[in-house]
């Protein structure tokens, strides 16, 4: 099974973070494996992208005239592959070299027309000790709870995150593909969830959505600002104004979005607390102090998006 991998990136100041990607795709123990690489309106990027990897057999390059985004430069990947499966990841995370491997385990094994797997922490200034891992997901790694049956246990998933996601090429393109920034169809900059949108789709018309293995690993770099409690403020209210989003312009996802905060209410923050009386620590007392509020600041992004949509 041919599996190709598209990898963007639209500015020279990762591009080292991109090489570094590029080049854990290129270490997969998988002997069929094509490297697309986008170039996302960005003449310089494009040209040292062509220096470096022009030469290289089963590498593609695609440069946009333009910058168009994340999502339709990962379309025009996907339209410029040619693989039988057709795999994302992004330009600051780095895949286990069995990554793609166990992605085809999925497709070999299982019927399912999309396979995405587990997003680890690549911590570039230190783990945070304040940040609980209920709220990972702020930082784009895969977080405690995760799942139908747990982060550790494979099954059936709406989505997972894009950069570790993967799809049959031919349902993704007769799908359309990403339907652009579901934050640019409505005017709203602040409202995500492309991947969530697309797979939406995918399971209400297909029956199924993604098959979560959790052995199919990327790292996600973290790099210091995404620490910063004042960002991760400013993420979680919008996260939270984006799951309500989600529930208005993708009605397959009702009930899903406002289940996670509910999940955080009735079960994790109970846990944490006896776990604390248990074995008190500082660690424990921060992480449950940032529960509350990173609940509460996700329940009030909640609520602005009720205010804005209904």
């Amino acid at each position: 099974m041919r599996v190709s991998v598209v990898l963007c990136t639209h500015t020279m100041d990762r591009y080292e973070d991109f090489r570094e990607a590029a080049e854990s795709v290129l270490e997969q123990t998988h002997d069929d494996v094509e490297l697309v690489l986008v170039s996302d309106g960005n003449e310089r990027v494009c040209e040292a992208i062509e220096d470096d990897y022009g030469d290289l057999e089963d590498v593609v390059i695609h440069c946009n005239d333009e910058n168009v985004g994340l999502l339709e430069s990962r379309n025009n990947g996907a339209e410029a592959a040619t693989g039988d499966v057709v795999a994302f990841i992004d330009d600051d995370a780095i895949a286990d070299e069995r990554w793609v491997e166990e992605l085809v385990d999925v497709y070999e094994t299982r019927e399912f027309p999309a396979v995405g797997g587990r997003m680890t922490p690549a911590w570039v200034a230190g783990r945070p000790s304040f940040l609980p891992e209920e709220f990972y997901w702020l930082v784009g790694v895969t977080h405690r709870g995760f799942g139908p049956r747990g982060a550790d246990q494979p099954g059936e998933v709406r989505n997972t995150f894009g950069s570790n996601i993967s799809f049959d090429r031919e349902t993704f393109l007769d799908f359309g593909g990403f339907e652009g920034d579901i934050g640019g169809r409505t005017g709203d900059k602040n409202l995500q969830g492309g991947e969530t949108e697309l797979c939406a789709r995918l399971r209400e018309e297909r029956g199924r959505g993604v098959y979560y293995n959790p052995d199919a690993r990327v790292a996600h770099k973290v790099f210091d600002y995404r620490t910063d409690p004042r960002w991760l403020l400013d993420r979680a209210f919008w996260q939270g104004y984006s799951k309500r989003g989600m529930e208005v312009f993708v009605p397959e996802s009702t009930g899903e979005e406002s289940a996670f905060l509910g999940d955080l209410l009735t079960e994790f923050l109970p846990r944490r607390i006896f776990g604390l009386l248990r074995d008190p620590s500082v660690a424990k007392v921060l992480q449950l102090l940032m529960l509350v509020v990173f609940t509460g600041t996700v329940g009030l992004g909640y609520l602005y998006g009720i205010y804005e949509w209904g």
